[in-house]
């Protein structure tokens, strides 16, 4: 259980206040589905079959391309087919498998973002060269717009509303 996030410090170096905002909206992310049970959590709830577990889905496949991949960093095989849209969820897919994923993906990205410097560059999926402060700075602004989504998906399923656990 989330029940409060980290702050980013006032006066923190660049490269720990980048992680700590990318830590701190990861967890937001998790608290948003909180209280849900199963079908809540599948429930598809825009025409496209936007749903919480399928968004969790795809930012555990990108923090696995964008911060390992990119920089040479060992990743898992995916059990899906990242060519397509990686945010449905099968049945075969439980929820303890995807939460789970999420988990390495991010304790994988946290070991390469401590091992690798802020100007070190890699190769991102899409053959351009990138360094860790842009991918740092990418993935922010990508679990942002994916945890607002949650934020609407949420408050369509039950009614649930807020930026952050309350202190």
């Amino acid at each position: 259980m989330i029940s409060s996030v980290a702050q980013v410090p006032y006066t923190g170096g660049e490269k720990e206040s980048l992680h700590i905002s990318l830590d701190r909206h990861r967890d937001v992310v998790l608290w948003k589905l909180e209280g849900l049970d199963d079908e809540q959590l599948r429930r598809p709830m825009t025409p496209t079959g936007t749903n919480l577990l399928g968004i969790v889905k795809h930012l555990a496949t990108v923090e696995y391309g964008w911060f390992c991949a990119a920089f040479g960093h060992a990743t898992e095989d995916f059990w899906f087919d990242t060519s397509k849209d990686d945010m449905t969820v099968a049945p075969d897919e439980s929820t303890e498998r995807i939460l789970a994923f999420y988990a390495r993906a991010r304790a994988a990205a946290d070991r390469s973002i401590e091992e690798t410097g802020l100007d070190t560059t890699g190769t991102s999926w899409n053959g351009n060269t990138v360094s860790m402060r842009w991918v740092l700075i990418h993935m922010i602004e990508d679990v942002l717009r994916h945890a607002g989504h949650m934020d609407i998906v949420r408050e369509l399923i039950d009614g649930a509303t807020g930026s952050y656990p309350a202190p």
